[in-house]
């Protein structure tokens, strides 16, 4: 299962392929590791073991003020989608080191370890080359100097990543919504084996995402009991939202997926 979700990651971020059939490959990475995480906790339960545990991830997060906190925004969506919460530590506008903590499921965070970095690598790809043809556009038309197009390239860079994060974890949530409604069982994996019609011992992707949620919640308010919210960003490019909204939802994934809230805070104390 590893080996086939690298495949398609692999293929995801390879340049020649379109940015619909990137998403779609994303997609279906996220879907299969979803999957095989279902089932993992179904046979857990019918041999009578315990739910996987909850645990963290620091995962660092590259760039320098507003655009770090961007890509902040994009991945804490992302994760939040899996069913996971996070905190932020040095989420300031200046230089410093920023770092995504990411609570939740051993599976869970396997699947994030594995996607973010890809999902990363596509979005950047697609914000440098769609802010770039906006400012290109903008040179044509009016006469802009030096600095105006600097900061307009920035605010559209920044909105774009926002957008496009939002709309990627929007149909991962799709997706999970549809496995909560799946037949028990139905989510082993994607060579259709199920359990039996009837068998009460399996718990079904509803109950197994729906405990994850819970136990995730509970270990995150006991990891950080005192948090403050994030700053509202204040900086919004209409254009650019609408443009990283539109990539991140344009392709058909075959998993019909997509994030709502973003989960993020910002860390006010260690643990």
């Amino acid at each position: 299962m590893v080996e086939r979700v690298r495949g398609l990651l692999r293929m995801a971020e390879d340049p020649s392929v379109t940015d619909a059939e990137s998403q779609a490959f994303t997609a279906k990475a996220a879907e299969l590791m979803t999957r095989h995480a279902i089932a993992e906790a179904e046979a857990r339960a019918q041999r009578g073991e315990a739910a996987e545990s909850v645990t963290r991830m620091d995962f660092p997060v590259s760039g320098v003020g507003g655009h770090g906190k961007a890509r902040v925004k994009a991945l804490a969506g992302i994760a939040a989608a899996y069913g996971c919460q996070s905190a932020v530590r040095g989420n300031t506008s200046a230089n410093t080191e920023r770092t995504l903590i990411i609570v939740g499921t051993v599976s869970a965070l396997d699947s994030l370890r594995v996607l973010l970095p890809s999902i990363m690598t596509q979005m950047e790809a697609s914000a440098r080359l769609t802010a770039r043809n906006h400012v290109s556009d903008l040179r044509e038309m009016r006469n802009y100097d030096r600095s105006t197009l600097a900061t307009e390239r920035n605010r559209f860079y920044r909105s774009f990543v926002r957008a496009y994060g939002y709309a990627v974890a929007e149909r991962i949530r799709e997706f999970r919504t549809r496995l909560r409604e799946e037949p028990s069982g139905a989510a082993g994996d994607d060579s259709g084996t199920a359990t039996a019609e009837g068998d009460t011992t399996s718990r079904g992707a509803e109950l197994v995402l729906r405990d994850d949620v819970n136990r995730v919640q509970e270990d995150f308010q006991q990891r950080f009991p005192q948090l403050r919210p994030t700053r509202p960003e204040r900086t919004h490019h209409r254009a650019g939202a609408r443009a990283g909204y539109i990539r991140g939802r344009r392709a058909e994934l075959g998993v019909e997926t997509s994030v709502g809230q973003n989960g993020a805070h910002s860390l006010a104390e260690s643990e």
